[in-house]
């Protein structure tokens, strides 16, 4: 069974999100990110959470801010480096989102449904590439 780490500074879209992603036979862990935690990954060293996922969901705003939510996901791509991270927006896709190189993501823009998040998982895991 696939495990997902999602991140949502928004608890009530993150337990949509939780809620669809185990319909679709996830094993879903959920944490609310660094607006209402301590975070790791911030600080530059690894989280236990992430290390025990196959793929993370995050969502862009899950900092607070977009300045914030790009050292979060350049961290999180520089410290689990291996695990693909699916990037949810429910705008635009900002400036700063990788789809290539060391800090690619896989951007979900627009309502993030367990069906759209499923195909971007899925679109993720299939993007490994053993290094």
């Amino acid at each position: 069974m696939t495990r997902v780490l999602v991140v949502h500074h928004d608890l009530d879209l993150a337990g949509q999100e939780v809620d669809s992603l185990r319909r679709f036979g996830y094993d879903v862990i959920e944490c609310s990110g660094p607006t209402w935690n301590r975070c790791p990954v911030l600080e530059g060293r690894p989280c236990d959470l992430a290390e025990r996922a196959d793929v993370l969901v995050y969502d862009v705003w899950a900092s607070g801010d977009a300045e914030g939510a790009r050292t979060l996901i350049e961290n999180i791509r520089d410290i689990h480096p291996d695990t693909p991270v699916v990037l949810t927006s429910p705008g635009l896709q900002l400036a700063w989102e990788e789809s290539i190189g060391p800090h690619a993501v896989t951007p979900l823009l627009g309502q993030p449904t367990g069906a759209r998040l499923h195909e971007a998982i899925q679109s993720a895991l299939g993007s490994v590439t053993p290094r």
